[in-house]
Parts: structure tokens; C-alpha cells; sequence
């Protein structure tokens, strides 16, 4: 190739980068979590993930406007037809029949939404909250500190979750909804903790850090203003995950009899557990939709967070 033919090559190029930089200059610059924004919009995996959120949201919060009945309240109708070996199904008034108390069975199927909403998002946030504190101080300090904590969250991480949740339930004098929450929330906290600690060990030699640490930054302010909200992004998406195994430990708890005890409460683990197992040879419709509610909720966070996790991957930015 001749010295001209070369020259009118790297013209092109050139002028072609500089069409680049003019576009991009002329948009404005994108922010990360913008262009992963941007990204979420146009993949359907997230779009199904976010729809099943949304809509077991507003079926939580809006439960007593769709809803035909009372759900702890016992209807004649359906009572005077129970028998040992007969629950009734569906009829007029009442789209789903009956519970094996003479309750309407979809009343406490949407009034279960809220209870398994509330157990998944407080289990989660406590879990998130006590992990973002240790790994933070693991992170920040380094050191025996980090020995001491990270030794501590390797012993949690070595027990299967579930038998972690089971164990710390029976250690309670009383098992309630609340023994289920706070079991959930331990077992996650391990979790986080790890995987904020991870990145902010990642952040201790990056450039800006190392220049707040030139500059005579204190270390508790350049751990809370530039470390940790650098460091969060990833562990929210995390969070988004863990709400769907949240929702599994609680149901799975309440299915094994180490839940909420109340029987009047509407809770999908519960129902599942208690009526579904009882009673599957009578009616096994009692286990089919509690059971279907909660694998539908469990994937809707599962997908957002996976197609969350992929949006702010720098090795997916094109």
C-alpha cells in the first residue's frame, strides 16, 4: 500500500473520530447508572421482571379494594358444606371456594401478597443494613478487623441458609412472624457484608481515593463519601436478588411449621404448609395457588435483578 493510499486511511479515521466526539459532545456525557436505566428499558427480561414487581405491589396495596371478602371471616355458605373428606370449590360469590375453615380461599390469596411483601422487604433490609455495616468497617479498616469479621461471616457462609434459618427459629422460646424476619435477615447478612467489602477493597488503591488520602481527607469521611457509595450499587442489585430467596427461607420456614403461628393471618408459606399439606388429597388447589403465587414473585425479583446485574456490568457497555 502506497504512503498516499495510508494518508487518505488515517484522514478518514481521523475525521470519523472527530464526528464521534462531536455527537458525544453535542448528547452530553452518560452517566452509568443512566445508561443502565436505558439499557433495563429495552430488555424484556427486565420489562417481565419489573411487571410481576409492579403488579404484586399493587395487588399488596390495594388488596381491600379487590378482594370480595373479609379473609379471617368464617361464611355460612361455605361452612355448612365442609366435611372431612370435602372443601368446597368455587361458586358464586366465592371465585376460589373455600379454605378448610369456611374462609374465601382468593380473599387470602390477595390479602397474602401484603404478608409476603412485608416479611421478603424487612427481612431484606435488615439483612442489607447489618451486612453494609460489617462490610464497610471490613472494607474500610482492613487489618484484624477485617480477620475477625470476614472469619465470622465464613463460618455463617458455611452453613446451608436454610438450615441457618431452621436452627435460629428453634433457638427462639417462641416461634412468631417476627422469630421468621430476623432468621431470614441473619442468614443474608453474610451476603452483603462480603460482597461490600469486596468492592470497597477494590476502591482502597483506586486514584481518587488515593487523592482525598494526598489531600488530608479524614479516612471517615473518604470511607463514607467516596468508598461506600461507589461500592453500593452493586449490593442493591443484590438485595433486588435476595428478595426472591427472602421470600423462598419464609415460606419455607412456615411450610415446616416454624412460622407465623397464627392461623387467621393470610401468609402463602403458611397456607401452603398448613392447609395445602393437610388437606392436598381433599382439595389440592389449597397447595397449587399459594404455591404458584410464590414461585411467580420468587422469578419476577429473580429476573429484574439478574437483567439489573447485566445492565450495570461495565463488560456489557457498548
Amino acid at each position: 500500500m502506497s504512503e498516499r493510499s495510508i494518508g487518505l486511511l488515517g484522514d478518514r479515521k481521523r475525521a470519523r473520530l472527530e464526528e464521534l466526539a462531536q455527537a458525544t459532545a453535542d448528547k452530553g456525557g452518560v452517566s452509568l447508572l443512566r445508561d443502565a436505566f436505558q439499557r433495563l428499558r429495552r430488555n424484556p427480561v427486565a420489562i417481565i421482571g419489573a411487571a410481576i414487581v409492579l403488579l404484586l405491589i399493587l395487588v399488596a396495596i390495594f388488596a381491600p379494594l379487590i378482594a370480595q371478602h373479609d379473609p379471617t371471616t368464617r361464611f355460612p355458605e361455605l361452612t355448612k358444606d365442609l366435611r372431612v373428606d370435602s372443601i368446597p370449590g368455587a361458586r358464586s360469590g366465592f371465585l376460589l371456594g373455600s379454605d378448610p375453615l369456611g374462609r374465601d380461599f382468593a380473599s387470602r390469596l390477595i390479602y397474602g401478597s401484603r404478608q409476603t411483601l412485608f416479611v421478603g422487604v424487612l427481612a431484606t433490609l435488615i439483612g442489607l443494613a447489618l451486612g453494609v455495616l460489617i462490610g464497610a468497617i471490613s472494607g474500610a479498616f482492613g487489618g484484624w478487623v477485617d480477620v475477625v469479621l470476614m472469619r465470622l461471616t465464613d463460618v455463617m457462609l458455611a452453613l446451608p441458609s436454610l438450615l441457618l434459618a431452621i436452627t435460629l427459629v428453634a433457638m427462639a422460646s417462641k416461634s412468631s412472624q417476627w422469630t421468621v424476619i430476623f432468621a431470614v435477615a441473619i442468614v443474608n447478612v453474610p451476603i452483603f457484608a462480603r460482597l461490600l467489602r469486596g468492592s470497597m477493597l477494590a476502591q482502597r488503591e483506586s486514584d481518587h481515593v488515593l487523592a482525598a488520602r494526598s489531600l488530608g481527607v479524614r479516612q471517615r469521611n473518604i470511607v463514607l463519601r467516596h468508598m461506600l457509595p461507589n461500592a453500593m450499587t452493586a449490593v442493591i442489585v443484590q438485595a433486588t436478588l435476595t428478595f426472591s430467596v427472602a421470600i423462598l427461607d419464609a415460606a419455607a420456614l412456615s411450610f415446616l411449621g416454624l412460622g407465623d403461628p397464627d392461623i387467621n393471618r393470610a401468609e402463602w408459606g403458611l397456607m401452603l404448609g398448613v392447609d395445602g399439606q393437610r388437606y392436598f388429597d381433599v382439595r389440592p388447589e389449597l397447595a397449587y395457588y399459594p404455591a404458584l403465587a410464590i414461585i411467580i414473585v420468587a422469578l419476577g425479583f429473580t429476573l429484574l435483578g439478574e437483567a439489573m446485574r447485566e445492565a450495570i456490568d461495565p463488560k456489557n457497555r457498548r
